[in-house]
């Protein structure tokens, strides 16, 4: 193996340990400022949606059906349907979607 390989892996370490830890030894106080609270509140939501979205679309046979769905999926939580009828609306949808197309 190279020795440039154990550079990278060095450098992806420094960098990987100073995003994790330099916010906590500089910001030792309540993060009083409003928007960068509520920036914080929505990472976890944002990161979620990032990953599951493209999970949702790829995991039927056609990007159609995925999208489908989503968009009756969407739909169906806005009118207040709980999270299993949705679940049921959605693989409805996937399945009617793939029998025609």
């Amino acid at each position: 193996m190279s020795h440039e390989i154990y550079m990278y892996i060095a450098i992806m370490s420094i960098v990987t340990l100073a995003i994790r830890i330099l916010p906590l030894t500089l910001i030792r106080s309540e993060i009083k400022n409003p928007f960068f609270r509520s920036f914080l509140h929505y990472v976890p939501y944002v990161t979620l949606a990032v990953m599951a979205f493209p999970a949702i679309l790829y995991s039927t046979q056609s990007i159609i059906s995925g999208g489908l769905a989503f968009i009756i999926g969407i739909i169906s939580s806005w009118f207040g349907a709980s999270l299993f009828k949705v679940a049921v609306f959605c693989c409805v949808t996937v399945f009617i979607s793939e029998l025609f197309l």
